[in-house]
């Protein structure tokens, strides 16, 4: 039923314009029914191809979405609230444990790698018309990834590890279809799949990363993309091993037109080996970003995949930035070069940290996961009053729901601005705020 919004128009283009006016009126709310098409053909008096141009211009729009025999509806609107603003601002006195910022003293000093990078500049003076991808920076990240195992594929730069996801599911997907996201799993990517009109399908995690039966029932009911992160996992640390990414190919093999993302953020801060999926189907991408090794605001990340998905990514971005700042690029080549980071000092700090709090946490009997990166994963009874206890505590964790879909409540420490000193406290805080709350009297 339309309610009191009739449909109008004598050309596809109008049918279309009229529905995606009652959207914006609210007069056709999310989720309402649109008529078939034969039924507003009749209606209208037009051609039903017409009606079938307008849905299909609504669908690729992502205005309405079609579910088989239960006909067109209207989509649910994407969150105009995004995950990462589910925060706890820290005041005064409150150590922040919530941001997920890396360590800023495993971080290297940028001054001489920006100054050798600008001194490079000078010479080339950074004009128009040359290759988007500095070549010296594509040849050593293709000779890294060479090591990893990861298949061959051209190299593009992509402005951080988000903005490639983004690139690449636009690159073949379209509104409605659905993508496979880990669950707990980043927030960021949680936000960004609604935000293009697709549709996020959960999979669970474990320490070894997304269960292989998930991923097979997922990519059975249709999901078109699958995302995975390959170490670190936000917020987990969830990191693939050897067993699950058989068991992950394996399932890959069976869907070869599905398109994989792996993400591979814990690159240079974990000292755990990659086990890539990349090149079990067709369609793939593979991507590094320099943020948490080498500073967030370095807005690089390596892009590699098959032909044609770096293809439309590099053809797309030539539209719109044309490329990412070739400086920066000179300089996180001079970063890699010059050894700038110790990788495995880097991880043993962190892992350091991480392992210690989780096992502290399991002397007070409360379980908590971090296999790998720089969070730790504590399963709560009640994740907002955690929150408030931990925060009355003096610590500042984050939310669950920033990383969530259908999995139970928890909460998401970042171990990098924790000292040996700190701990004990802070597991005693977390063993306190992770059970029920308790009985307030007032008698």
């Amino acid at each position: 039923m339309l309610g009191e919004y009739r449909i109008s128009g004598r050309r596809a283009s109008e049918i279309a314009a009229s529905v995606e006016r009652g959207v914006g009126s609210g007069d056709l709310p999310p989720g309402h029914v649109l008529p078939p098409m034969r039924e507003l053909a009749a209606r209208l008096e037009v051609n039903p191809n017409t009606v079938a141009a307008a849905y299909r211009t609504l669908r690729e729009r992502g205005v309405i979405e079609t579910a088989g025999r239960r006909g067109s509806r209207v989509r649910a609107a994407p969150a105009s609230t995004s995950r990462g603003s589910l925060r706890i601002e820290a005041p005064p006195g409150v150590r922040d444990l919530g941001e997920g910022n890396p360590d800023p003293e495993l971080l290297p000093d940028l001054g001489p790698a920006l100054a050798a990078a600008a001194a490079v500049d000078a010479e080339s003076h950074g004009l128009y018309g040359q290759a988007p991808a500095v070549p010296e920076f594509a040849a050593y990240a293709r000779a890294a990834l060479d090591a990893d195992g990861v298949p061959a594929g051209p190299v593009a730069v992509t402005s951080g590890a988000l903005d490639a996801i983004e690139r690449v599911l636009a690159a073949h997907l379209r509104p409605g279809d659905t993508v496979a996201v880990e669950d707990p799993g980043w927030g960021s990517v949680l936000d960004l799949v609604p935000a293009l009109g697709l549709r996020a399908v959960p999979v669970g995690v474990d320490d070894s990363g997304p269960l292989a039966a998930d991923v097979e029932r997922a990519l059975r009911s249709g999901a078109r993309a699958l995302v995975v992160t390959c170490r670190a996992q936000n917020p987990t640390g969830a990191s693939v091993d050897a067993r699950r990414a058989r068991e992950l190919r394996e399932v890959l093999a069976r869907h070869p037109d599905v398109l994989l993302i792996e993400d591979d953020h814990g690159h240079a801060i974990v000292d755990l080996p990659l086990h890539p999926l990349a090149g079990a189907t067709v369609h793939w991408a593979f991507i590094r970003s320099a943020a948490k090794a080498y500073g967030p605001d370095l807005r690089v990340a390596t892009l590699t995949g098959d032909t044609v998905t770096v293809d439309r990514v590099e053809g797309r971005q030539r539209l719109g930035p044309g490329w990412v700042s070739r400086l920066l690029q000179r300089a996180v080549l001079e970063l890699w070069t010059s050894g700038a980071v110790d990788t495995l000092t880097v991880a043993r700090s962190y892992g350091d940290r991480r392992d210690a709090l989780i096992q502290a946490l399991a002397e007070r009997g409360v379980g908590a996961r971090g296999r790998s990166g720089m969070n730790v994963w504590v399963p709560v009874s009640d994740e907002t009053g955690a929150v408030a206890r931990l925060l009355h505590a003096g610590w500042a964790a984050a939310p669950g729901a920033r990383f969530r879909l259908d999995t139970p409540q928890a909460v998401r420490l970042t171990v990098s601005p924790l000292t040996p000193a700190d701990i004990g406290p802070l597991a005693d805080a977390v063993a306190a705020a992770a059970g029920p709350a308790r009985p307030v009297s007032y008698g």
